[in-house]
């Protein structure tokens, strides 16, 4: 039984009809939503009892497969100072944003006795040169195990990572250049499989039926997070929870997904057709980032599942607390009403720094001396709220008790859970991802893969007139 301390919270104030946000939603609002949000439930738990939710329906098959994933993680840390993901999209953003969220915000920096003996973290989620180059100048080939993850083993990006670094591996360790490589990626098929299967490179599977933008809490996320220290056992049991609860309860008022959705379709109706993602933590920044590829890949679709050109979706906006309040703020509160807000933070930090008292300086410093650092933050974001209240724009809080695995598995479903159901309303596929398909074939078609060549045709005669100022 879980303690209702380590319960996620929403404080959904700032969306609803209040004398100072006369503009906001009523209850009857809400409720009158009901209807839809039950018949999205029937229809997702249809789809998950058919096989087709599979992050909610393999999550307990996930823990089963820890004993072997940790136990790897353990002999990997205790051999490799380095771990390095080459991935992108989910690949690299999940992991990111569980690392940074769960361990130390200069984790790569600390000494190896205050990672207790686990590896160093990277992610190279770009194909930039420059980059590529020097991350490899800076790493013990000898030292370092490479993550190659791609399901299908088409990632063009990834691959052409992969055929790098298995190159330069070969170079500097010889025969035992396949002990640096682990890959995740599809149990029967893919062009990275036979590959794994030819040359001996240990393998941790991709589920066929998630997607990576919902893969974090497989093979994809939970073996970097365990090679990193972080308890990957609560971060399930977290999400598992949360999952249970989102299917059992019934009730807009109730169901923590169920009232995100309502939130978010409501202020859709309303015109809001940007959600910023605002967290007031730096350890949850990268989750931003993170849930602007789950919200934007999920719901941006041109056609709903009748055929219809529908043309929908809500731009997500990544910002932090407090940075943008000096950056965007100013556009939240007086630019267009376009907008709803979602703020992320904690309870209370770990931590707490005072700020020095001195009685000498002028007055307009000097309140700040016997505070602390917590406290500033804190008033900033209530002030926040405040200001964007008062000038009648939606904003709610997502409110965490503290940054553990836990929580974060809890927060990874609830997201992932409004994704889905915010699809059942909209009536498009939120597993999908038709436009960046389109991409994929045009860089097949102009780096020469075979098949692809009416793409390049394509691409070159779009590019046949050009409109330069030099």
């Amino acid at each position: 039984m879980v303690n209702e301390i380590s319960k996620l919270c929403i404080d959904y104030t700032g969306m609803m009809c209040s004398s100072q946000n006369p503009k906001g939603f009523s209850k009857e609002d809400l409720q009158g939503l009901q209807a839809k949000l039950d018949e999205a439930q029937n229809s997702l738990h249809a789809r998950r009892e058919s096989g087709n939710l599979d992050f909610s329906l393999l999550l307990p098959s996930m823990l089963s497969q820890l004993p072997e994933l940790c136990e790897y993680a353990d002999q990997a840390a205790s051999r490799f100072e380095n771990f390095v993901v080459l991935g992108i999209g989910g690949s690299a953003l999940g992991p990111l944003a569980v690392q940074q969220a769960l361990n130390h915000y200069y984790y790569n920096e600390l000494a190896p006795e205050k990672r207790f003996g686990r590896s160093r973290f990277y992610v190279l989620d770009n194909i930039d040169p420059l980059r590529f180059r020097e991350l490899g100048q800076i790493l013990d080939p000898q030292k370092t195990l490479y993550n190659v993850i791609s399901k299908s083993g088409n990632t063009s990006e990834t691959m052409a990572q992969f055929l790098i670094v298995r190159d330069y591996l070969r170079h500097f360790c010889g025969e035992s250049y396949a002990d640096h490589l682990v890959v995740t990626t599809d149990q029967q098929k893919g062009n990275l499989l036979p590959i794994a299967l030819k040359e001996g490179f240990k393998r941790f599977v991709i589920p066929s039926g998630i997607g990576g933008r919902f893969s974090e809490l497989t093979p994809v996320g939970l073996l970097a997070a365990a090679i990193c220290g972080i308890d990957v056992e609560q971060l399930l049991a977290g999400a598992i929870e949360m999952d249970r609860r989102i299917r059992e309860t019934k009730g807009v008022f109730g169901n923590p997904a169920q009232l995100k959705t309502a939130l978010s379709y409501l202020s859709w109706q309303k015109g809001k057709n940007i959600s910023v993602f605002m967290p007031y933590v730096d350890g949850l920044k990268t989750m931003a980032d993170w849930y602007a590829q789950l919200w934007a890949e999920s719901l941006g679709k041109r056609y709903d599942r009748l055929g219809k050109e529908v043309t929908l979706g809500q731009t997500p906006v990544k910002a932090l607390g407090v940075t943008d309040q000096h950056s965007q703020i100013q556009l939240y509160t007086e630019g267009p009403d376009d907008k709803v807000i979602t703020f992320l933070t904690l309870k209370e930090f770990r931590v707490t720094q005072e700020i020095p008292e001195d009685l000498t300086l002028p007055e307009d410093i000097r309140f700040l001396g016997g505070k602390t650092l917590e406290e500033l933050l804190f008033a900033e974001q209530k002030a926040t709220e405040y200001a964007l209240t008062k000038a009648g724009r939606q904003h709610l809080k997502i409110i965490l008790s503290a940054l553990t695995p836990y929580n974060i598995g809890q927060l990874l479903l609830l997201l992932e859970w409004e994704t889905a159901y915010m699809g059942e309303l909209l009536n498009i596929n939120a597993f999908d991802q038709p436009g960046v398909e389109e991409g994929k074939n045009g860089t097949y078609g102009l780096m020469g893969r075979p098949g692809y060549e009416a793409e390049k045709l394509a691409i070159e005669a779009y590019g046949s007139e050009r409109h330069i100022l030099t």
